[in-house]
C-alpha cells in the first residue's frame, strides 16, 4: 500500500453510521488526500511503509470539525477597537469607551464591538449615552448581533445622517419623536451609511488579519468553514492567501455563500449564479448564495407572527416575500444551494412557504435555513417534510438568554416564544438534518465550549448558571454530528467528507478529550492536539512523530 500518511489515535470515532460491530480503528492510512485504509494498529503493520507516520498515544480522532456560519471577512472591521463581548452593565461600557479613547489616535474613529444590548438595561440605545466619553469624536460600537450599531454624533454628521432614510430592505435610520436621528442603525443598508465614512485597512493588513483569524480557526479545531457573505474583498484576500507562499496558504477549507439582497433583480441573480462552482481556488470556492428574509429578535428587526414587547419584529426583511419566493425559485431550480437567515417564527414559515411551492423535479441541491431562534411545533413538522436544512449557534442560546428570561431577547418575545427558543433537540427528533456553527464574530468560534454548550444548554464552566429550556438539549454525538456529518450533508458534501471512510478527504481534528465521553464542562477546556486537511497537517500541538 505504501500511504503518504499513517496516524495512530487511541480512539477514532468515524461518525459513519454503517460501520459494523468489528474492532474499533486506531489507524488510517492516507494518499493523495483520501482516506485509503482504516483499521486497527496491527492492521496498519501490514499496510506498507509510510512516508510520514504520526502516533497520537491515547488521543481521539473525528472527522475534521466544519464550522458552518462564519464571517471571518466582516469580524476583520466588526472586532477592530475596544472588545465589549460579555459586558453586563452601562457604566462599564463607557469606562472601556472611556479608555478606548484615550488610547485611540487623534483624528481616528473610536470603535467598539461585540456591545450586548442587555447592558442599556431600562434605557434605549442612543448617542448620548455615549458622545461625551469619546470627546465629541466619531465613534461606532458594533452590537453583538452583526446587524446593528450605535454611532456617535460626531460619526452621523460625518456621514450626512440627519434624519430617517428609506430603504430598498427593512432597515432603519432609528429616529426620536422629533425625527433627529438616535445613533441607532439597523441592519445592513443603515449601517452602511456609515461605515463608508470610516477609514479603511489596507488589503495587505487585512490579509494579514485574515491569515490570522483562519490560524486561530484551525488551532481550535476546523478543518473547514462555511462563510456566510462574500463581502470587503473577500474573494481576493482568499486568492491571496492561498497563492501567497509566506502567509501558508490556507489551513481549512472554505464554502463561501454571497449574499443576494432585496432590490436585486433577475440579471444579479445570473450574476451571482455564474459565481457558484466556477469561481474557486484549491480550498476555497463559491458554493451557494446566503438570502434573509428577517433581522434579530434583539433589534427588533426579527420577523414574528405577533409583535414583540415593544410592538415591534412585524415586517420582513425583503418588503416583498413574493419576490423572495421568486429568488428562491430561480436559484432552487438552477440547482444552486441556498441558505436563508430566518430568525422569527413568521420569518422561519415564509421560508418554507417558498421551498413548499416549488415545482417537483428540480436539481438536488442542499438548502438550509439559519438561526431558527423561536418556532411554534407545526412548523418543526413542516421543517421536517420540506427537506430543509436546519443551522444553529448554540452560543447564541448560552450566551445572549438567561433561564430566567430577564435578557433583552426574551422580553422582547414573552414567555411562550422565549420557551420555544432554539428548539435544536425537537428539530433532530423530527428527522432534521442539523449543522452547527458559531456565527463569527457575533459569538466566539473554538468549537469545544459550543459542543459542550449544546450539551448543556448553558454557558460551558458556568455551573452556576440555570439552563436555558433544558429539553432542547443535544447529545454528545448530535453535537458532534453537527459539526462532522451533518455539517456534510448541509454542504451536500456527505459522499465525500464528514466521516473517517475509505475514499472520503483525510481532514481530521484530534483532542486530547473525547467528544462522545467527557462531561461538557471538561470537554470545554480540552486541548485540541492537530487539525489535518487532505491528510497533511495544520496545525500539531502534541505529537509522536516517527
Amino acid at each position: 500500500m505504501n500511504p503518504d500518511l499513517i496516524i495512530l489515535a487511541g480512539t477514532i470515532h468515524t461518525m459513519d453510521p454503517e460501520d459494523s460491530a468489528g474492532p474499533a480503528p486506531q489507524a488510517v492510512a492516507i494518499r493523495g488526500g483520501l482516506i485509503e485504509a482504516i483499521g486497527t494498529r496491527k492492521e496498519a503493520e501490514g499496510w506498507g511503509k509510510a512516508v510520514n507516520l504520526i502516533d497520537f498515544g491515547d488521543a481521539v480522532l473525528t472527522p475534521g470539525l466544519v464550522d458552518c456560519h462564519v464571517h471571518p471577512v466582516m469580524g476583520l472591521d466588526m472586532t477592530r477597537g475596544c472588545d465589549l463581548s460579555g459586558v453586563a452593565d452601562l457604566a462599564t461600557v463607557r469606562a472601556l469607551l472611556r479608555a478606548e479613547t484615550v488610547a485611540t489616535p487623534a483624528g481616528e474613529w473610536v470603535r467598539a464591538w461585540g456591545l450586548d444590548p442587555n447592558a442599556f438595561g431600562s434605557a434605549q440605545p442612543h448617542r448620548e449615552l455615549i458622545d461625551d466619553v469619546v470627546g465629541g469624536r466619531p465613534a461606532l460600537l458594533r452590537l453583538f448581533d452583526a446587524h446593528s450599531a450605535l454611532a456617535s454624533s460626531a460619526a452621523l454628521d460625518i456621514a450626512g445622517v440627519t434624519g430617517p432614510r428609506e430603504f430598498d430592505q427593512a432597515a432603519e435610520v432609528v429616529c426620536d419623536g422629533s425625527g433627529k436621528p438616535t445613533g441607532l442603525l439597523l441592519e445592513a443598508a443603515a449601517l452602511d451609511l456609515v461605515l463608508a465614512h470610516m477609514p479603511a485597512e489596507t488589503f495587505e493588513e487585512r490579509k494579514q488579519r485574515l491569515a490570522e483569524v483562519f490560524a486561530g480557526f484551525s488551532r481550535a479545531g476546523l478543518t473547514g468553514i462555511h462563510i456566510m457573505d462574500c463581502g470587503g474583498e473577500t474573494l481576493e484576500l482568499l486568492a491571496a492567501l492561498e497563492s501567497g507562499q509566506d502567509d501558508g496558504g490556507l489551513p481549512l477549507r472554505v464554502r463561501i455563500s454571497p449574499w443576494c439582497m432585496p432590490g436585486s433583480r433577475e440579471e444579479d441573480w445570473r450574476r451571482l449564479a455564474a459565481q457558484v462552482g466556477t469561481v474557486r481556488g484549491n480550498r476555497w470556492e463559491v458554493a451557494g448564495i446566503k438570502l434573509f428574509v428577517d433581522g434579530t429578535v434583539d433589534n427588533g428587526t426579527a420577523w414574528l407572527f405577533e409583535p414583540d414587547s415593544q410592538g415591534q419584529s412585524t415586517a420582513p426583511f425583503w418588503p416583498s416575500p413574493a419576490e423572495y419566493a421568486r429568488a428562491i425559485r430561480f436559484f432552487a431550480g438552477r440547482g444552486i444551494p441556498t441558505a436563508t437567515h430566518a430568525i422569527g417564527d413568521a420569518g422561519v414559515a415564509a421560508v418554507l412557504a417558498a421551498f413548499e411551492a416549488l415545482p417537483a423535479g428540480l436539481p438536488r441541491a442542499p438548502h438550509r435555513i439559519e438561526h431558527i431562534e423561536t418556532v411554534p411545533d407545526p412548523l418543526i413538522g413542516r421543517f421536517a417534510e420540506s427537506g430543509l436544512i436546519a443551522s444553529m449557534q448554540p452560543s447564541h442560546c448560552t450566551h445572549y438568554s438567561r433561564a430566567d428570561q430577564t435578557d433583552n431577547w426574551s422580553r422582547r418575545l414573552g414567555k411562550e416564544r422565549a420557551d420555544r427558543g432554539w428548539r435544536c433537540a425537537d428539530l433532530r427528533a423530527a428527522g432534521v438534518s442539523l449543522a452547527l456553527g458559531s456565527d463569527w464574530p457575533v459569538a466566539p468560534f473554538e468549537p469545544l465550549p459550543i459542543l459542550a454548550d449544546a450539551q448543556l444548554r448553558r454557558r460551558s464552566g458556568h455551573p452556576q448558571e440555570q439552563p436555558i429550556v433544558p429539553g432542547q438539549a443535544l447529545s454528545a454525538r448530535q453535537a458532534l454530528e453537527g459539526y462532522t456529518s451533518h455539517a456534510a450533508k448541509a454542504a451536500g458534501e456527505w459522499q465525500v467528507a464528514g466521516s473517517v471512510a475509505v475514499g472520503k478527504r483525510a481532514d481530521f481534528t484530534v483532542f486530547d478529550v473525547d467528544p462522545l465521553t467527557a462531561a461538557p464542562d471538561d470537554l470545554a477546556m480540552g486541548r485540541v492536539l492537530a487539525t489535518v486537511v487532505a491528510g497533511q497537517p495544520q496545525h500539531l500541538s502534541v505529537a509522536a512523530a516517527r
